[in-house]
């Protein structure tokens, strides 16, 4: 590739990161089907075209935008290997709520699967299902290889935090610190109830 291409795929690289970036602000608290390709290219002050030529769709536009979101969330989970552990998965549980405050459309998008049954959506969903657990797994016992039985039961517990995540941003009142200290001791819970069954996974010690 000559300096001119790689000029070229640099700046085509940027402009369709803006683009997803103007389409998270856009979709942050508003559903797929409240916006049309004529609003979106209204509010990025573009012509509809370029949103077809990086995206092919309106659909792709917003899975992009998703998987954009969701890669942060999945980043920031991980993103705390020099804490102890109970700080690690508090900090974790903490990234997840503020994610899902501030991207309802898109949480709620994630968590139901999309419009009817979505394959794509659904595999974001499960893709942050796996990090999530990899990152608590990671903060509560040093390691993201876990037996079945353990991994089953932390599934358990991520669905209840979707359960309450949705809500909790359906009905607002109680502070994100409260609905995280709720979420961290359920799953401080779930973790005695595995080293009960896996006594070699033991919980972390409470602070």
């Amino acid at each position: 590739m000559n300096n001119s291409q790689q000029r070229g795929g640099d700046r085509s690289a940027t402009r369709r990161a803006e683009l997803i970036a103007i389409g998270r602000k856009l979709f942050a608290d508003t559903s797929y089907d409240a916006l049309s390709m004529d609003d979106i290219a209204r509010h990025a002050g573009v012509a509809k075209g370029l949103i077809y030529y990086y995206f092919k769709s309106k659909r792709g536009y917003y899975l992009a935008i998703i998987e954009d979101s969701v890669a942060d969330l999945v980043a920031r989970a991980g993103r705390h290997d020099d804490l102890p552990p109970v700080e690690r998965v508090q900090r974790t549980v903490d990234g997840y709520l503020r994610y899902a405050e501030h991207h309802q459309a898109a949480y709620r998008t994630i968590i139901s699967g999309g419009v009817g049954f979505d394959a794509e959506v659904h595999a974001i969903r499960d893709g942050v299902r796996e990090a999530l657990i990899g990152a608590i797994a990671e903060g509560a016992y040093g390691r993201k290889d876990i037996p079945q039985l353990a991994r089953t039961a932390l599934i358990g517990w991520l669905c209840s935090v979707e359960g309450i995540t949705l809500d909790w941003i359906d009905r607002p009142g109680l502070a994100r610190e409260t609905v995280g200290s709720l979420l961290v001791r359920t799953l401080g819970d779930t973790l005695r109830v595995i080293e009960d069954f896996e006594p070699s996974y033991p919980a972390p010690a409470r602070p």
